[in-house]
């Protein structure tokens, strides 16, 4: 289904940290693959501690900041902490905060609404700050763009600090102190902070000490943020979510219990798909201001109903998503049929501006083409969305280049926000797809996987998947390792659950075997046979079932170069075989017209070939639906073809292989019956005789053919008569009794073949190696 780039780690590396540091080779070629070579470094890395975080005041202005923020707590002056409404926006307030109320300051938050203010400072609300009597603003995880708002702030006698972890610009704002890991005069050790990273180190400056009930604050922001786990946010991530599985947090104990997950067993997958959500819904949807006040209460019950109005609004923020995927999806059905855009865009009419970005996501996701979904507002002649590219597609780049009719765009390689006129919608459609074309190849327009962890069954067991625990958080920088199994034999194939649309595979390596899950994925199960090799990529875990701890692998790609027979012998009703056989490039073929006409009424819709009729050549699939007269022409077929998939039907109308040829002495004796009668009426008295013998009807009139050829007898009006013959002649020579011998041969190999003798001689023919002078 991808393209798969695999990067081996060096084995002699691998030995090297699998014996220096008493881990599994597992864990040591996940360290190798992300370039942790050193064993020195690498222990560092599985064992961090606190010495992992570096002093707050290294950061720039820091110390401007301490006193100015300790000036207002001593003068009673009020703190506006101006925040974000995303993960990482709600955690830095909550954060900072904590830490400016544990000083006993006057202080409150502030965040912009999504839909009436937009991102980052803003001078409306600003004013809004003014008016209520703050007199210090200080700004988390925004603040570095806004230059003319944060000016304004100042021009009406407020105090302004900035802490944010954001791209910085040529121009830096008129603040009175700027927080920022990559401020361009500060020399701080870790640039790659998230917002909450950022807040915490203030807080940290300002307490004077670590406060250790944060880090659980901090480590939902910086997981949701998706900034590197490497370096100081490794440390607080992990240390975060250690205190997270035990804490009496009311909030990590209720939004665990409304996401149905287990709080002793959480993860950064447990926040970046679970918590981070409903925290983010708010905010997606409306006021973040909830999702604060869930962080900060020390209240059960307040707990409790706020984790559910969340778990509430992150449902509904779902159900949005899910409808403007469907409408976007119809809308590209009735713009492009079956033919698809290198890049979409496309937009509706009110919808909703909080989600249009995951809809791009799964749009790219489906069709893996870049993609810009708008909220269309025909009020303001506005439209205001996100895009979402794939590697080979650089989305800023090219959004640059319509850089005349965007008056706002941001972003990156990989996602975009833009707003532009709707009018210039179809303009940047077109622009966007033949910009694609100077770009984008075929080759770039299939997704790629980058496999980085080779292993074999041989180094997987339970107790491995639990050691890489220690391995946890895996992330940006960090990735999560996408493992692969390379030529293993699918022992078992089948489908699985209510609508049999996933896969389970039972996969061996000599003695060795694995379990294997593909979710979604039953259709692929159509496409492999028992005992075909393959190499599969995927997530491994343990899966537990009444007790029970086994390795399993989640299965992500499945590759085989091996071609397949899929045997289809004996099952009679088209009905039962025909739905497991890919309609695209494929090829039905049949070698006798009686065949044709047998499947006509049960294959309706599908094209029947007759062998002989017309040209093929390579196809994936081919149905062979019954067996030719001859072994060459099914040769012939396969040459001609070269079909990766091999169907074997082989419906017979009449077979003769259990029949088998008469003996010499059924011959010998119904010849001397002849003889002696001198002739013999098959039509009237034949079955008389069948009965007497004990022959079949056919066995008669076979054998008298067979004379008739040899010129032995004479047929005339079903009447036999025996002739004068000269010399002797082997039954062999007869036409007839050749014809019987290939047919029984031909149904022995291909009819009642085992499949593993079948699949041997179509390796022969597709090898092209078979002998005809032994046929």
């Amino acid at each position: 289904m991808k393209r798969w780039k695999v990067e081996r780690p060096d084995e002699q590396l691998v030995a090297s940290l699998t014996k220096d540091l008493g881990i599994s080779s597992v864990q040591a070629k996940i360290l190798a693959s992300r370039g942790i070579i050193d064993s020195e470094e690498a222990k560092a890395f599985l064992h961090m501690d606190s010495s992992s975080m570096h002093d707050p005041f290294l950061l720039y202005d820091m110390d401007k900041a301490v006193s100015l923020i300790k000036k207002a707590i001593a003068t009673d002056k009020k703190i506006a902490v101006y925040g974000d409404y995303d993960a990482d926006g709600v955690t830095s307030v909550s954060v900072l905060t904590t830490a400016l109320e544990r000083l006993g300051a006057d202080v409150f938050f502030s965040i912009p609404d999504r839909f009436e203010h937009g991102y980052g400072p803003n001078k409306e609300l600003f004013l809004d700050l003014y008016e209520i009597g703050a007199s210090l603003i200080i700004t988390v995880d925004n603040g570095i763009s806004g230059i003319d708002e944060i000016a304004y702030a100042k021009s009406l006698g407020m105090d302004v600090i900035i802490t944010d972890h954001h791209e910085i610009g040529e121009e830096m704002p008129p603040a009175d102190a700027i927080i920022h890991p990559r401020h361009p005069q500060g020399a701080y050790p870790f640039g790659e902070l998230a917002g909450v990273g950022v807040a915490f180190k203030l807080a940290c400056a300002l307490l004077g000490e670590v406060l250790e009930e944060l880090f659980e604050l901090v480590a939902i922001g910086t997981v949701a943020d998706l900034v590197p786990l490497r370096g100081e946010n490794r440390y607080l991530v992990k240390e975060g979510i250690r205190r997270m599985r035990v804490t009496k947090r009311p909030a990590i104990q209720a939004l665990t219990r409304v996401a149905g997950t287990e709080q002793a067993t959480l993860t950064e997958e447990s926040i970046g798909f679970m918590i981070g959500p409903r925290l983010n819904a708010a905010g997606r949807l409306g006021d973040a201001s909830p999702a604060v006040e869930l962080l900060k209460t020390e209240d059960t019950a307040i707990a409790a109903a706020l984790a559910k109005e969340l778990d509430a609004l992150n449902k509904e923020r779902q159900a949005i998503v899910s409808e403007i995927t469907k409408e976007a999806e119809e809308m590209i059905a009735q713009m492009y049929g079956d033919t698809v855009p290198l890049v979409f865009v496309i937009g509706g009419e009110g919808w909703n501006a909080g989600v249009v970005g995951i809809v791009a996501s799964r749009l790219t996701e489906k069709y893996y083409r870049p993609a810009i979904v708008l909220s269309i507002d025909m009020e303001t002649g506005i439209a205001k969305g996100s895009a979402r590219s794939i590697d080979g597609f650089d989305m800023f780049v090219e959004l640059s280049k319509n850089a005349h009719i965007l008056p706002h765009f941001g972003g990156h390689q990989m996602a975009a926000g833009m707003s532009l006129a709707i009018t210039d919608v179809v303009t940047l459609r077109e622009n966007l797809n033949q910009q694609a074309e100077q770009v984008l190849t075929q080759e770039t327009l299939t997704p790629e996987v980058h496999i980085d962890v080779p292993l074999s069954i041989s180094e997987i067991d339970v107790a491995v998947l639990e050691s890489l625990e220690l391995l946890r958080p895996f992330g940006m920088a960090f990735e999560k390792p996408v493992y692969m199994l390379e030529n293993l034999t699918a022992k078992t194939v089948r489908k699985i659950g209510a609508a049999k649309n996933h896969m389970k595979l039972e996969l061996a390596e000599g003695n060795l075997s694995l379990d294997a899950i593909g979710f979604g994925l039953g259709h692929i199960a159509d496409q492999l046979t028992p005992g075909v090799e393959l190499s599969v990529t995927g997530d491994l875990q343990v899966n537990e079932w009444n007790g029970n701890k086994k390795p399993q692998l989640l299965i992500g790609d499945i590759k085989s170069d091996e071609w397949q027979l899929f045997d289809l012998r004996g099952v009679r009703e088209a009905a039962r075989w025909l739905p497991s056989i890919p309609p695209q490039n494929t090829l039905f073929v049949a070698f006798h017209e009686q065949t044709v006409a047998h499947f006509q009424s049960s294959m309706k819709g599908i094209a029947i070939s007759l062998f002989g009729q017309g040209t093929v050549a390579n196809l994936d699939n081919l149905v062979l639906l019954d067996i030719p007269d001859e072994e060459r022409q099914l040769e012939e077929l396969i040459a001609s073809v070269n079909p990766d998939r091999i169907y074997a039907h082989f419906h017979t109308m009449e077979s003769r292989y259990f029949d088998g040829l008469p003996g010499r002495d059924q011959f010998g004796w119904y010849y001397s019956f002849l003889k002696k009668r001198g002739g013999f009426d098959i039509v009237n008295n034949g079955e008389q005789l069948t009965k007497h013998k004990a022959w079949k009807k056919d066995t008669v009139y076979f054998m008298s053919k067979v004379f008739s050829e040899l010129g032995f007898v004479k047929i005339k009006d079903g009447f036999v008569s025996v002739m004068e013959t000269v010399g002797k002649k082997d039954l062999t020579e007869a036409p007839s009794y050749k014809e019987r011998e290939r047919q029984i041969e031909l149904e022995k190999r291909l009819l009642y073949a085992p499949y593993i003798e079948l699949k041997q001689w179509f390796d022969t023919v597709r090898n092209g190696i078979v002998d005809r002078e032994e046929q």
